[in-house]
């Protein structure tokens, strides 16, 4: 396997215009399809495989889930014109206690795209000058606007995509 950048050495670049929110909706919009696209067709044994101690494909389809409440936590900020948003549990420790191994992975998908698919109506309901609004991420130490935190929820769940895609060539081969 190649040498991936962990998450929390990555940095971003916000400095794209907050015109570009449609075309980021519409990224938040198809990671249900595309995580449904890379598990539906492996087996059980496949998705709840283990790389040493890391996670499983299902455990992180299941840690996407996990996250979508601190979404439309800090989707709920940015509304209210907080200054500050919630910080991120960096332990993930919502994801380690919740077992996603033992449950069905159908279930964690249905529920991923019921909770996603409300984030992207409320997402679709706000006036353009919203996703401009920003407000300050506690752990990039950012300013961020509406439209960067979709951004990097994006690329947050690409993350996760990929490395699904990188368990599921290693184990179902």
């Amino acid at each position: 396997m190649t040498k991936r950048i962990k998450w929390t050495d990555r940095r971003f670049d916000f400095t794209f215009p907050a015109g570009l929110y449609p075309e980021m909706i519409e990224r938040l919009r198809g990671t249900p399809a595309r995580l449904e696209d890379r598990m539906g067709s492996l087996p059980a044994e496949v998705l709840q495989r283990r790389d040493g101690e890391r996670w499983s494909i299902q455990e992180n389809a299941g840690h996407l889930l996990d996250l979508e409440s601190l979404v439309m936590e800090r989707l709920d900020q940015y509304v209210a014109r907080a200054i500050e948003l919630h910080a991120a549990d960096m332990s993930n420790r919502k994801t380690h206690e919740a077992e996603h191994n033992r449950v069905p992975g159908a279930s964690i998908l249905s529920d991923f795209r019921e909770q996603r698919m409300q984030i992207v109506a409320r997402l679709d309901g706000l006036d353009a000058e919203m996703f401009a609004r920003s407000a300050f991420h506690p752990r990039l130490a950012v300013q961020m606007r509406l439209v960067d935190m979709i951004f990097f929820q994006a690329e947050h769940d690409d993350y996760h995509l990929a490395r699904i895609s990188e368990l599921a060539r290693l184990f179902a081969s």
